[in-house]
């Protein structure tokens, strides 16, 4: 196979600091531009952030084995990395050559004229600039190492239908024996819940938890109590309180629309296991990334509790509901450090044992960042991941590549991990309308 050159742009090294290892015996072109606009992220507290630092140590290994200007092999039989900028004569005119996208293409269009023979591709994160790409004439491809599925709609959803004999539902529901599936060990994930369906009639139905091959079908624990005030409105929630509540499912993940109450689930299941007696976890941690559109936090004035304000103004509005609007006892429980509502930039570097820990937003983090939230968890802790993958303001994750869809679909299976997809609605009508139509 004739060997290639591939063009890598800044989006690529942010969202994936090691991309630059991903093109087997192919050369590496680097824009000088790319290493400008990495150096801009150097100082950022997130996953970006990180990426940008790891990328900047690696160029620096590259530099002490060699000269990058005349080019040096990325690993023992593998490409050759260059770092090359452009001629300004080979941008089209209408590109303004200022533009750190047309540099980076315009370094692409010299490196053809140059080396006319090779094959050359631009791999960038951006469709605008693997548009502008298409329009000069230069070959350009999404970077989808990371894509975890095609699609959101192969993403796992935790649950299943099985056909069966109308006696095992009216056996299942009589709970006089345990049922055992009679399938193949990978038919179904540990922790899946499994609709069963009568073969005979299909409006007869009952609801369990697999709980792996040759064990018998888990009831599902129906709170009709209610969990701190909140009572499940539907089968998925139904799912969501059977594993928020269980102590053995250390990491569950609800994804769902707006409105579907993946987190006043989360956070209603949290409370009622650190503020009831015989408390499983001594304290309740909410946090979610920091994705404003434009600014950061750190042009947000006040001190970090303060500009923390605008990112969990709707934790602090789930938690004041589920107390019933009491401020002052939300308050309390807040001082006494009970409740935490915590940056996610600081939970880097901790071991948080004994916590109910809550991470909204989930799908705006990145893999790595999602990596370095987990390893914090200690002994005796739960973890909970909410988010929608259809609502990413993270500009270098998208619904296949998040950190999110990785944890459902890496983690699906294991004993230590559950997953529900809420598919209904339940905040009010106007915000499921505006959910379904917008």
């Amino acid at each position: 196979m004739a060997k290639k050159s591939f063009v890598l742009d800044t989006s690529v090294y942010l969202t994936d600091a090691s991309a630059i290892h991903s093109y087997g015996n192919n050369d590496v072109i680097i824009p000088l531009k790319v290493l400008e606009e990495i150096d801009k992220h150097k100082k950022r507290q997130d996953g970006v952030g990180a990426n940008a630092r790891r990328i900047i140590r690696i160029f620096d290994e590259l530099r002490e084995r060699g000269n990058l200007n005349k080019g040096v092999r990325i690993r023992k039989g593998k490409g050759i990395a260059y770092a090359k900028t452009f001629d300004p004569v080979d941008l089209p005119l209408s590109f303004e050559q200022t533009d750190p996208d047309n540099q980076i293409i315009g370094t692409a269009l010299s490196e053809i004229k140059n080396n006319p023979k090779r094959k050359l591709i631009v791999v960038s994160r951006d469709i605008n600039m693997r548009v502008k790409c298409d329009a000069v004439g230069v070959a350009s491809e999404d970077y989808i190492t990371q894509q975890i599925v095609r699609g959101r709609s192969e993403l796992y959803t935790g649950l299943a239908m099985h056909l069966v004999d109308e006696q095992i539902i009216d056996r299942f529901y009589e709970g006089k024996e345990d049922i055992i599936l009679d399938v193949s060990p990978r038919s179904f994930n540990v922790n899946q819940f499994i609709m069963l369906v009568s073969n005979a009639n299909e409006k007869k139905t009952a609801l369990g938890r697999y709980q792996g091959h040759e064990q018998p079908l888990k009831k599902i624990v129906n709170y009709r109590n209610e969990v701190w005030g909140v009572q499940a409105r539907n089968k998925e929630q139904t799912f969501s309180l059977d594993l928020l509540m269980d102590p053995t499912v250390s990491v569950v993940s609800l994804i769902g629309k707006a409105g579907s109450g993946k987190t006043l689930l989360a956070v209603a299941a949290g409370l009622q296991q650190v503020i009831e007696k015989d408390s499983r976890y001594k304290r309740l941690i909410v946090s979610r990334p920091i994705q404003p559109m434009g600014r950061d936090i750190g042009f947000l004035p006040g001190s970090l509790e303060e500009k923390m304000i605008p990112w969990l103004a709707p934790i602090q509005d789930n938690l004041q509901f589920l107390m019933g609007n009491d401020r002052t006892t939300l308050d309390m429980y807040l001082d006494n450090g009970t409740i935490e509502l915590e940056a996610l930039t600081y939970i880097r570097g901790r071991s948080i044992a004994n916590a109910y820990i809550i991470i909204d937003e989930a799908q705006n983090l990145t893999v790595h960042e999602m990596k370095t939230i987990l390893t914090r968890v200690g002994e005796g802790t739960k973890i909970v991941l909410t988010g929608d993958v259809e609502q990413i303001d993270n500009v270098y994750v998208d619904e296949t590549t998040n950190g999110l869809a990785h944890v459902i679909e890496r983690l699906k299976g294991y004993p230590l991990t559950g997953h529900v997809t809420l598919q209904k609605g339940e905040r009010s009508k106007v915000a499921d309308l505006a959910a379904k139509v917008l």
